[in-house]
């Protein structure tokens, strides 16, 4: 098929590369002319895995275009797909300017019939919005042209996104019948051969299924946290509880870690709008409000336990940080817990030397100025005389460090370990003082 994707985001990105990999003719369209003339010369903003190729190798077979000119790709396609970004709002509510903007330019274009897909992440009600946007805009302009909304969410973990688009658990199609839904399966049929993954259902519960997802996934991690904060209080082990309610098939090990909160562009985001959409209809959704006071609570657990150890002033102390983006395989820092901790620190006069495989040019970004924070090109960089060592995302290169070799380089022995990675008791055998999250505190011996 010819398809036009709108925003070169992640998810449109992602999108526009898997369906390109599967021979249709994608063109996507940006704003950005510097981020288009990138993506030309296969230049990709964001580090994912195996993104890079295929952006670099459907550019080269011609199956995958990027484009300023809206009009262009508005006349050449049969299915067009809206994957701008829906920012938060103050009142947590998503910004849907860029989202309806795209759709005026749809209308304002179209010389035929289409299929318009809502791929962003979207409150419910907007694809009828967007419906609303381009039916009055082409009836104005009578050309004639009817065009059908859809709403297809992405289900898409940022550091495994590829393998989830190739491969997917579900392929939601929201509509309301007709031959859109019949397109749309027939576009995803080469994801969809092993087993029939397609869910057929009406645009609004596919819009709240997206947000259902995150929510429920956030719910999860942020139940744990809570677990894992009255494991230290009575003495308990949360990483035994977890394999303890991990073996119930009801229950099983996803999101069940307990760490520093989560970040990134989906969970806080949507769980703010999910609580937003609650207050519009006159909903109190307690416990959804529950989850992101708990996860904004957890993002300052570390910066606690740092305070019991060391006092409240930081004057003159240097530590080191290993992880920066949000969670593994990404270098995505939004909403990171990394950020608040860096800024405690910081505000209490300490100095952060930190490390990240990915995250390094961001990091340096959001820090450029702040003399209080250095960016470091290796994880041993970071440990000369600190005073001790943060582990703030679970990178696989933290796993196994040489402990012998740690211990020398840090001024103090002690690491606050915010994902659990090192065994307590292993590590207290060699000298250190640990500090888990639902793990108690383990004094050196």
């Amino acid at each position: 098929m010819n398809l036009s994707i709108f925003g070169t985001g992640y998810v449109g990105l992602v999108t526009g590369a898997c369906f390109a990999e599967m021979g249709n003719k994608v063109l996507c369209v940006d704003v950005d002319a510097d981020k288009v003339a990138g993506l030309q010369r296969g230049e990709v903003p964001i580090f994912e895995p195996g993104l890079e190729n295929l952006v670099r190798n459907n550019g080269a077979s011609g199956h995958l275009e990027f484009t300023t000119d809206a009009k262009a790709a508005i006349h050449r396609s049969d299915v067009i797909f809206i994957a701008v970004g829906t920012p938060a709002g103050e009142d947590g509510s998503a910004d849907l300017r860029y989202v309806l903007e795209v759709a005026d330019t749809i209308a304002t274009h179209m010389s035929s019939d289409k299929v318009v897909v809502d791929k962003s992440t979207v409150p419910v009600g907007t694809a009828d919005r967007v419906r609303t946007t381009i039916t009055s805009r082409l009836e104005a302009r009578g050309t004639g042209c009817t065009c059908q909304v859809v709403s297809n969410p992405e289900f898409l973990k940022e550091g495994a996104a590829i393998n989830d688009f190739m491969k997917p658990d579900r392929i939601v199609i929201g509509s309301d019948g007709g031959t859109a839904a019949d397109i749309m399966e027939q576009l995803y049929a080469p994801f969809n051969r092993n087993r029939d993954k397609v869910v057929h259902m009406d645009v609004r519960s596919a819009e709240l299924t997206k947000y259902a997802a995150n929510v429920m996934l956030a719910t999860r991690i942020s139940l744990m946290n809570e677990l894992a904060n009255l494991a230290d209080l009575v003495g308990a082990d949360i990483e035994s509880v977890r394999q303890g309610i991990g073996m119930d098939t009801r229950i099983g090990y996803h999101f069940i870690y307990s760490g520093v909160g989560y970040g990134g562009s989906c969970f806080p985001k949507d769980v703010k709008a999910l609580i937003h959409t609650a207050q519009e209809t006159g909903y109190r959704a307690e416990l959804v409000e529950s989850v992101e006071a708990v996860n904004n609570r957890q993002k300052l657990v570390l910066f606690e336990k740092l305070v019991g150890h060391f006092g409240e002033n930081l004057d003159g102390l240097t530590f080191a940080m290993w992880g920066l983006a949000f969670k593994p395989n990404t270098d995505d820092m939004r909403e990171a817990p990394s950020r608040v901790l860096i800024d405690s620190l910081t505000s209490q006069g300490a100095r952060v030397r930190a490390y990240d495989p990915e995250a390094r040019s961001e990091a340096r970004h959001l820090y450029a100025g702040n003399d209080q924070v250095e960016i470091c090109d290796t994880s041993e960089a970071t440990l000369h005389g600190a005073s001790g060592l943060l582990v703030v995302t679970e990178w696989n290169e933290f796993r196994s460090p040489d402990f012998g070799h740690l211990r020398g380089l840090l001024k103090q022995p002690v690491i606050f370990d915010g994902r659990n990675l090192y065994d307590p008791d292993y590590v207290t055998q060699l000298g250190f003082t640990h500090y888990g999250i639902g793990r108690g505190t383990r004094p050196t011996e």
